[in-house]
């Protein structure tokens, strides 16, 4: 018995369907999710992935079948039948790709704000006014110039000046070179940041690290405690907020894990805020090409427990404190610079006299 077209159409479509939402959900892709933002970007990419999936095995399924089924016969030297289109079936092809994509967009959407992506602390000034955007060539001169026409104040200036206010911060920025540039929305020119998730909305950060981007390295500092550090330590379970911002070229704070990427701009104050929920050490990756020693610059980001980060915190104080001893120790007076070099200019046969003129 000949089996209907449209019974093989109906389990090839339920086999399709399966194979789909098995490899979907199945296809270990993904790192390890040590973040609690990470399950949202996780359904989006599973969901995006059972699409391409189902996709990808019906079209190259059509094309196999139908390269075998209408293949040349030996002996076959007829034309082809004329085929000048099939109406219903190019709306078809067009109408489902476009409610796809409206869905994956409308998707992306929602985990964005879930993220915190649309928090009200993510928005930093209101657009210009329309006075601005209506005078000739506003737009273009806001996107290149460093200080768009604006009245409002310049908020990277000010969380720039906010985050200098911390010594060790201050130490390793740069920010006196590099002037901070305003936001101007209305052209799309804004320091990215990536708010509280909504069940955090309103809540103060646990504690807040600033984070310092430069060629070759990340640089982390810990207000209040004067803790520098070439890693990034962080509590399990505690909403971490990062100031980030760059003191020459453009960078990107990305960590697979946590499924949270951030570019971090010399001129601007970027924002994120996380919350880490599994312990271990992650790799923090520049994702952005800063320069020919762009692969390397990557460090590890540690999650632990409490009391150990508050442990940490405090072994790192104090080696800070016993560095800072030992200085005093082997130079306990304050000496001149021409004091300093004396023993290395008398090694390297430089007389006083010389550097006493190239003073002058």
């Amino acid at each position: 018995m000949k089996i209907p077209s449209s019974i093989w159409t109906l389990l090839i479509g339920i086999g399709l369907t399966l194979v789909s939402l098995w490899y979907g959900q199945n296809h270990g892709l993904l790192p390890t999710a040590a973040s609690d933002e990470a399950p949202l970007v996780d359904g989006l990419f599973n969901t995006m992935m059972t699409v391409s999936v189902g996709i990808f095995v019906l079209v190259e399924g059509v094309l196999i079948y139908s390269a075998i089924r209408y293949r040349r016969r030996a002996g076959d030297n007829a034309d082809g039948p004329p085929v000048h289109g099939n109406v219903p079936l190019e709306i078809l092809w067009t109408a489902i790709p476009t409610v796809i994509v409206i869905g994956i967009s409308v998707y992306s959407f929602d985990v964005y704000n879930e993220m915190g992506g649309f928090s009200p602390h993510a928005i930093h000034e209101a657009p210009m006014t329309s006075q601005v955007m209506n005078m000739p060539g506003a737009a273009i001169a806001a996107t290149l110039s460093d200080t768009p026409p604006s009245t409002e104040p310049n908020l990277n200036q000010e969380k720039s000046d906010e985050a200098m206010q911390d010594p060790a911060t201050a130490a390793v920025r740069n920010a006196d070179q590099i002037p901070q540039k305003r936001n101007a929305p209305g052209v799309g020119s804004v320091a990215p940041s990536l708010g509280p998730t909504p069940e955090n909305e309103g809540k103060p950060p646990a504690f807040v690290v600033n984070v310092t981007g430069l060629q070759y390295a990340w640089i982390f500092t810990y207000p209040d405690t004067e803790v520098t550090s070439g890693e990034l330590h962080v509590p399990i379970g505690r909403e971490v907020q990062l100031n980030m911002t760059a003191n020459d070229v453009i960078h990107a704070f990305w960590v697979p894990e946590f499924r949270l990427k951030q570019d971090v701009i010399p001129g601007r104050q970027s924002e994120i805020r996380f919350t880490p929920n599994k312990e271990g050490d992650y790799t923090l990756i520049c994702a952005e090409l800063c320069g020919p020693y762009h692969g390397a610059m990557r460090t590890q980001v540690v999650v632990q427990k409490p009391e150990e980060f508050e442990q940490w915190i405090q072994e790192q104080e104090v080696a800070s404190a016993d560095e800072l001893k030992q200085a005093v120790a082997v130079n306990p007076a304050v000496l001149t610079p021409d004091e300093f070099l004396a023993p290395h200019t008398s090694h390297m046969g430089i007389h006083p006299e010389m550097l006493h003129q190239i003073h002058h």
